[in-house]
């Protein structure tokens, strides 16, 4: 096979400009239909409806005794007790004027009783029910009061979460319409990467800490992890891993092999596979080798391998790509926020920064981690933000607002 040229690693397109033509490539990948307990963290691609109304008919909203309020007086009240309702039971027989039925929570009312007096409020003599005075709330469910047949309940683009799975589950729903979750594949690229808790038995190893955390970090936006492959620095092998990886992928993440380094070869061994190079370095610290492209429907991102850039690449392009693709959007991913700072920043350089940091619970801020490096691993402990500074930025003294992403 023809050797193919070295793809150079210079920046060709700012950061703003990389998110941009990252988001027109990011669209749902499709619907299908699943059952509700398998739909947990998915993105609905088609509204919830009601298949009944709730409640079901007329109940009690507290254990006590259903009565008619023109029965009642201001004065002590005897009533007949006719009978008891219990959640779930049929509806009792139509209640006659000058008596009560015991109702349970949820229990149906009986046609004619308009009222739950709560059972501490009342005091029973026998088969008759003594209500001192009229009290004041009603405390019963309407039926449909809470929601009626054919009312859509959950918009598109509702994320199925405990809460609205429990609303969905209300509806009478089964099965709901969601996106299609984005398949992601990680490959890493290294001679010296070991699977962690194997890097001990040779001296020149280090462990593949990118891949789980990779995998994670896209499960959390919304894809399904479908494979992790740890190749070594040559091309062949990259190239043939990535074939191999692509018919079961929306998303191909290689990580490594994204710098300028004589045996950085990623792009370059994955134009045979039919690669468009959409962008190869954005002006932008850490990461600058970022790159994107696609080989046909599939969509590749190129990190680089030091695992701070890497991470922090993957919060910031990685995370909005797997949320659109998801069906939720790529902004949900970047709800930035602005934080007062603890300490004053360094003015901006030539490229925009994107520096880690921490929320200070204690005072209310954030503070920007010291010895940023991009081959660090251990600040990403304390590391909970992604602060903001933008090429050229004045010095941002104590106290200014810094503007924030949930790392």
């Amino acid at each position: 096979m023809a050797t193919v040229p070295e793809i150079p690693c210079a920046a060709n397109i700012d950061f703003d400009g990389a998110q941009t033509m990252l988001r027109a490539n990011a669209h749902p990948l499709g619907m299908e239909s699943v059952r509700l307990s398998k739909a947990g963290r998915r993105t609905l691609a088609e509204p919830v409806v009601a298949r009944i109304d709730s409640p079901r008919r007329d109940s009690a909203a507290m254990d006590g005794y259903a009565v008619r309020s023109g029965d009642l007086s201001g004065n002590a009240t005897r009533l007949t007790l006719q009978g008891e309702s219990f959640a779930g039971s049929a509806i009792p027989l139509p209640l006659l004027s000058g008596t009560a039925v015991a109702v349970s929570t949820g229990a149906p009312m009986p046609m004619g009783a308009d009222r739950v007096v709560m059972r501490e409020f009342v005091r029973v003599e026998g088969s008759e029910v003594v209500v001192p005075s009229a009290p004041g709330k009603t405390h019963v469910r309407v039926r449909g009061s809470d929601f009626t047949c054919g009312q859509v309940l959950l918009q598109p683009g509702t994320r199925i979460d405990a809460r609205t799975m429990l609303v969905a589950a209300a509806a009478d729903q089964e099965r709901v319409t969601v996106w299609r979750r984005p398949r992601i594949h990680v490959l890493c690229n290294g001679d010296e990467l070991a699977r962690p808790g194997d890097a001990y038995l040779r001296d020149d190893a280090v462990p593949d800490s990118l891949s789980e955390a990779l995998l994670l970090m896209a499960r959390q936006w919304g894809s399904k992890p479908c494979g992790i492959s740890c190749v070594p620095d040559n091309a062949d092998a990259l190239r043939l891993a990535s074939e191999k990886a692509l018919p079961e992928a929306d998303v191909l993440v290689i990580a490594g092999g994204a710098s300028q380094g004589r045996r950085d070869h990623a792009r370059t061994a994955l134009l045979p596979l039919g690669l468009d190079l959409l962008f190869a370095g954005v002006a932008m610290k850490p990461a600058k080798p970022l790159w994107y492209g696609r080989i046909g429907t599939v969509h590749v991102l190129g990190l680089p391998g030091n695992p701070t850039a890497a991470l922090t690449a993957a919060r910031l392009f990685l995370a909005p790509l797997v949320s659109a693709l998801a069906g939720a959007g790529y902004d949900r991913a970047l709800r930035w926020s602005s934080l007062r700072s603890l300490e004053s920043a360094a003015p901006g350089g030539d490229r925009d920064q994107f520096l880690c940091g921490h929320w200070d619970e204690a005072e209310a801020g954030a503070r920007i981690i010291a010895r940023q490096e991009a081959s660090a691993q251990m600040m990403l402990a304390t590391a909970d933000l992604l602060v903001e500074r933008r090429a050229g930025a004045p010095l941002a003294p104590q106290g200014a607002m810094l503007r924030c992403l949930p790392f």
